[in-house]
């Protein structure tokens, strides 16, 4: 393939935004040059006005493949990601049969990935109750890093690791020298709240906030703070919902520890206050919480305390929500997002003075250095994949089914307008989504961590 270029009057590079051209040689961007610089005879494609972001990375998602393809599958789930404007997901352990746990289980679920991602992907590693001996062996096999439960999951084939199997499990984490992910609430806050709650009415949203309080997650954050400080090993919060433990994680990251946090686009674009009742499309663990929490998160990405959005995108059949009872009780919890948390992050982001660096930053080059894919993804540099993705910052829109491209086209936000629309997505070079439909098939390849 010969040399081609991209060219835009918004280009979001390590730099800043600027007006440039992205030279694309086979798969990789040799340069980002002034558009004058383009060497004669290059098959120049000019977006204009459009900004060109990194292609987006999502280090948080539950694709359920094999096992529960039925609930979503590479296929689907990688179709949404392209139309999200990513280029790399990384896959979570759970929620597939089986969970990623074991060698075996890797290479099952390698087959499945090779067979029909659209985009690029790399796959977590899980530690459970039980397979402390298996972390160095997925380790050498390619994990980036290992994901954990201090509560029930809720699913089977995945369970929770108490204090005690954690810390057996840590001597061969640390030996690794890979990033522990970990869902960060305790059981003990939600077993009394659920004292308190035996007449409650579960079709009301407060119900549900109430039966997972703040204390969960900090009380899990505190622990394993201590426990990042006495074994050393990299941590990292997941889809952090509680605002009150910034000032923690602060103080610990100002103190030296190997710390990062994510949370995820429904923490900062819903309110408590403003979820329906039995609207359980809203349901996920930890719960989207009030107003004011919501604004100190996003105080929390302005400082840095936050390093990254990732989607948690964890969707399920549609009866699994329990639409006509609307219990928040009984309704599988997750929202589903991959193919509207550009814009949704956007939206909220640029009512409060953010740009599009900030956005770089928090979906593209933060999630790819987690992933242990930062060498070749997250960045429009020379030397970096040619991912990335054309997107019309002032383009409002009113999202519908046509817009969501997963298996189960439900999600919280239809309905909603929306700053910001993805016009394309190039991975490695070529467009597999253009002005609402996929142009390529199964291009995408497992990215080797490169710790």
């Amino acid at each position: 393939m010969s040399l081609r270029a991209f060219s835009s009057q918004r280009i979001v590079t390590p730099d800043g935004v600027r007006t440039a051209a992205i030279l694309v040689d086979e798969e990789v961007i040799r340069a980002v040059v002034p558009p004058g610089e383009v060497p004669e005879g290059t098959d120049l494609t000019d977006f204009c006005d459009a900004a060109i972001l990194p292609g987006l990375v999502d280090s948080h998602v539950h694709l359920n493949e094999p096992g529960r393809t039925e609930w979503e599958g590479f296929a689907t789930g990688t179709r949404a990601a392209a139309a999200g404007g990513y280029t790399l997901i990384a896959d979570m352990p759970l929620n597939c049969l089986p969970p990623t746990t074991t060698v075996e289980a890797l290479e099952r679920k390698r087959r499945s990935a090779q067979e029909s991602s659209m985009v690029d992907w790399v796959l977590w590693g899980g530690i459970v109750a039980d397979n402390q001996r298996d972390i160095g062996p997925l380790a050498a096999a390619g994990v980036p890093g290992f994901k954990c439960f201090l509560v029930d999951p809720g699913i089977d084939g995945f369970t929770m690791v108490s204090e005690q199997q954690l810390r057996a499990a840590l001597p061969h984490l640390a030996r690794t020298s890979l990033p522990l992910l970990v869902h960060a609430e305790l059981p003990g806050p939600i077993e009394a709240a659920a004292k308190e709650l035996t007449d409650a009415d579960w079709r009301h949203y407060e119900t549900y906030l109430r039966s997972r309080p703040d204390e969960a997650e900090l009380e899990a954050i505190h622990l394993l703070l201590a426990l990042c400080r006495e074994f050393h090993f990299p941590l990292h919060i997941v889809h952090l919902a509680t605002a009150k433990a910034v000032d923690r994680l602060r103080k610990a990251r100002s103190s030296g520890l190997p710390v990062t946090v994510e949370t995820c686009p429904h923490y900062l674009y819903f309110s408590g206050e403003d979820v329906p009742d039995g609207s359980t499309l809203h349901k996920c663990a930890p719960p989207i919480r009030s107003r004011a929490n919501r604004e100190q998160l996003w105080q929390a990405l302005r400082e840095g305390v936050i390093d990254l959005v990732a989607t948690d995108h964890s969707p399920c059949p549609p009866h699994m929500k329990r639409p006509e009872e609307g219990s928040f009780r009984t309704a599988w919890g997750g929202v589903a997002s991959l193919s509207v948390a550009l814009p949704v992050v956007w939206t909220e982001a640029r009512r409060r003075g953010f740009d599009l660096s900030d956005i770089a930053r928090w979906m593209a080059e933060a999630p790819a250095r987690l992933a242990g894919c930062s060498s070749n993804k997250g960045k429009i540099a020379a030397g970096y994949d040619a991912d990335f993705v054309v997107f019309d910052p002032e383009r409002e829109f009113n999202v519908t089914t046509d817009d969501l491209h997963y298996r189960h086209r439900v999600s919280p936000y239809l309905g909603h307008r929306l700053t910001g629309k993805v016009r394309r997505t190039y991975l490695r070079g070529e467009c597999i989504f253009d002005s609402g439909k996929l142009t390529s098939k199964s291009a995408g390849r497992e990215c080797i961590s490169r710790r």
